[in-house]
C-alpha cells in the first residue's frame, strides 16, 4: 500500500510536497537501501521498556501520607516496584521485552498486584495531583539506613530545596527503546562506516536523540492528557491560567501543562549558563560532568549539611545526572552505586528513555498499545532521518515549539518555527506522518492486522481533528459532566480502580511478584549489613569515580 492510499486527502499545497521532498529524501534512502540489501527484518523486534508514575492518594483525593507498603517491598532494591519522589509517588518499571503487548501485559500485572495490596487508597490516573495542602503535604522517598538509600533521599530533599516539592509529585510515563542487536551490523555496513561498533551505536543513538527533540512536540500534541490542573497545584501563586468551575485551572487549547514551565523543569539552567550537549556521547558527559561539579550560587546559600542533617547532595548546577530534565535521555544499565556517565562512558548507549509522555487518563494502564506502535515508528523514523548538531539558533526554536505545543496545542493555525521560518502544526505534522509511512509498512511485516499503520492513521486523525486528541476529549469530558479537574481524575481513578481489582489473579505472576518482593527486602538488609564507610565518606568516594 503506498502513502497516497494509506492517506487519502484532498489537494496539497505544493509547497508541502515540496517540503517533504527536501526533509526526507534521506531517510527514505536509507530505509530503500535496507529494503534493497534484503534484511529489512533486522529492524523488527525491538526491546521496549515501560515505567509509569503513579501517586498514591486516599479516598479525599489527597496524597498518601503513609509509608511505602510493607507488602510490595523494598523500593530501593525491587526491580519493578519503587518510588520516585516521595514515598506516595509509586514507580512501575518494567524490563526490556521483545513487543508493545508483552511490556503492558507486564505493567498490567503490576498494578493489579499493587491494587491487591493497597488498603483503602486509590492510584491516582492523571499526570497533575490534586489536594495538595502545601509542601508539608508530601512525604519524602524512604530508602533504608545504607548509604545508597540515603543517598537517594538526600537527592530528593535537595530537589525540595531547589524546585520546591509540589511540582516533584508529577507523575509521567517513560517509553524506553533499543532496536535489535542484530539490525546494528546491518545497518552500519549499509552506511559504510567502520568505526568500532559500540562507538556507532552510540553516536547513532544520539542522531535519534537530536531528532526527538526537533520533533519531539508531536508527542504532547498527541498524547498530551494535562490540559487542566486542580487550583491547589498552585499553591495560591499567581498564573496566566484561566479558572475552570471554581475550583480548577486550564489553558483552552493546552495539551501538556506537566511539561510546560509550571511542571519539573530546570528552570535556573539559562541563569547557570548550563544546557547539555547533544552533538555526540563525549559532549554529553562532559557536559553533565561540568554541571555535577559547577557550584551554583543559589545552592550554595542552601547549605549542604546544615546543623548536622544533608540539605542536598552538594551546592552544584546539578546534584546528579537525572537533575537534569531533558524529555530524551541516552541510557546505558549502570552497575550498583555507579555514576549514569561513568557506565555511559565504560559500555556507551544501551537504549533511549522517552520522558515526554503524560499518563493516558483514559487508558487503565496510562498508556495504550496503539502509543507504544506509534512512538516505535517514531524512534525508526528519528534514527534514519539527517540529524545535523543542534545550534544555539535550533534550540531556541525546540524550546519554543515545545512550549507552544504544550500551551496551545490545538489553536487553530498554530504556527511553528522551522529552520528560521513560520509553519504551521498542522502542515509539519502531516509531513511527519507521510514521512513514517514506509516504517509502519515495515514494521508491519509479517503482522495481518496492519497494527501499525492502524496506529499512524488513528495519529493522522488527531491532526485532521483535534477534538480527537486525549486533551480536548479531557475538557469535553468535564465540560460534559460539569465537573472540574478533581472530580473527573477521581471519577477516572475509580473506575481503573474497578477495572484493576476485577482482573482474575494470574498465580504464576503473582508468585513471580511475591518473590521478587521477598528477595528486595532481603537484598536491602544485605546492603545495609555491608555499609562500613560514614555517609562523608561514601558521597566522596561516589563522586570521585571515573576521576
Amino acid at each position: 500500500m503506498g502513502q497516497s492510499d494509506f492517506f487519502p486527502q484532498p489537494h496539497k499545497e505544493a509547497s508541502i510536497i515540496k517540503d517533504l521532498k527536501n526533509h526526507y529524501r534521506i531517510a527514505e534512502q536509507r530505509l530503500s537501501s535496507l529494503f534493497s540489501s534484503g534484511r529489512q527484518q533486522t529492524l523488527l523486534g525491538g526491546l521496549i521498556g515501560l515505567e509509569k508514575e503513579s501517586l498514591r492518594v486516599g479516598p479525599d483525593g489527597s496524597i498518601a501520607q503513609t509509608p511505602h507498603p510493607a507488602a510490595l517491598g523494598s523500593a530501593l532494591t525491587h526491580p519493578w516496584i519503587t518510588t520516585d519522589y516521595s514515598e506516595a509517588l509509586l514507580e512501575f518499571i518494567t524490563p526490556p521485552l521483545d513487543s508493545a503487548a508483552d511490556a503492558l501485559a507486564f505493567l498490567r500485572e503490576l498494578e493489579h498486584f499493587v491494587y491487591a495490596k493497597l488498603d483503602q487508597e486509590l492510584l491516582w490516573s492523571a499526570s497533575m495531583p490534586c489536594v495538595v495542602e502545601g509542601e508539608s503535604s508530601i512525604p519524602l522517598a524512604r530508602y533504608g539506613s545504607s548509604n545508597a538509600g540515603l543517598m537517594k533521599t538526600v537527592y530528593r530533599r535537595g530537589l525540595g530545596y531547589r524546585y520546591g516539592r509540589v511540582m516533584q509529585v508529577i507523575a509521567g510515563g517513560h517509553f524506553n527503546y533499543s532496536f535489535p542487536d542484530s539490525f546494528w551490523p546491518v545497518y552500519q555496513e549499509l552506511e559504510k562506516d567502520t568505526r568500532p561498533q559500540q562507538e556507532y551505536i552510540s553516536d547513532a543513538y544520539f542522531h535519534l536523540i537530536r531528532n526527538l527533540q526537533r520533533f519531539g512536540w508531536l508527542v504532547p500534541y498527541l498524547f498530551g492528557s494535562s490540559p487542566a490542573i486542580c487550583k491547589s497545584f498552585m499553591c495560591g501563586e499567581p498564573t496566566k491560567l484561566e479558572e475552570l468551575f471554581g475550583n480548577s485551572y486550564y489553558a483552552p487549547y493546552a495539551t501538556s501543562l506537566r511539561m510546560c514551565d509550571i511542571g519539573y523543569q530546570n528552570t535556573h539552567e539559562s541563569e547557570a549558563g548550563f544546557k547539555a550537549n547533544y552533538d555526540n556521547l563525549d559532549s554529553y558527559i562532559e557536559s553533565l560532568s561540568r554541571a555535577i561539579e559547577t557550584p551554583y550560587p543559589p545552592y550554595q546559600e542552601i547549605g549542604i549539611k546544615v546543623d548536622g542533617k544533608y540539605r542536598q547532595l552538594n551546592p552544584n548546577i546539578l546534584q546528579i545526572e537525572n537533575e537534569y530534565y531533558s524529555s530524551i535521555r541516552p541510557k546505558q544499565v549502570p552497575e550498583f552505586n555507579e555514576k549514569p556517565t561513568l557506565a555511559l562512558r565504560r559500555r556507551g548507549v544501551r537504549y533511549v528513555e522517552l520522558r515526554s509522555l503524560d499518563i493516558n487518563i483514559f487508558d487503565p494502564c496510562g498508556i495504550s498499545e496503539t502509543q507504544c506502535r506509534f512512538l516505535e515508528t517514531l524512534m525508526a523514523f528519528c534514527l534514519f532521518h539527517e540529524s545535523p548538531v543542534i545550534d544555539d539558533l535550533e534550540r531556541r526554536e525546540i524550546d519554543l515549539n515545545l512550549d507552544a505545543v504544550c500551551y496551545r496545542g490545538r489553536e487553530p493555525g498554530l504556527q511553528l518555527q522551522r529552520n528560521g521560518e513560520s509553519i504551521t502544526l498542522k502542515a509539519w505534522a502531516d509531513e511527519l506522518l507521510e514521512a513514517l509511512t514506509g516504517f509502519a509498512e515495515l514494521l508491519d511485516t509479517g503482522r495481518p492486522d496492519k497494527a501499525y499503520r492502524e496506529a499512524l492513521l488513528e495519529q493522522r486523525e488527531a491532526v485532521l481533528d483535534p477534538d480527537r486528541t486525549p486533551s480536548a476529549r479531557m475538557l469535553a469530558e468535564m465540560h460534559t459532566h460539569s465537573e472540574g479537574y478533581f472530580h473527573f481524575a477521581k471519577r477516572m481513578s475509580e473506575r481503573h480502580h474497578a477495572y484493576f481489582t476485577g482482573l482474575p489473579q494470574d498465580p504464576e505472576c503473582f508468585t513471580a511478584i511475591e518473590a521478587a518482593v521477598a528477595k528486595s527486602i532481603a537484598d536491602q538488609q544485605a546492603i545495609e549489613a555491608a555499609d562500613k564507610q560514614s555517609f562523608d565518606e561514601f558521597l566522596q568516594e561516589y563522586f570521585a569515580q571515573g576521576m
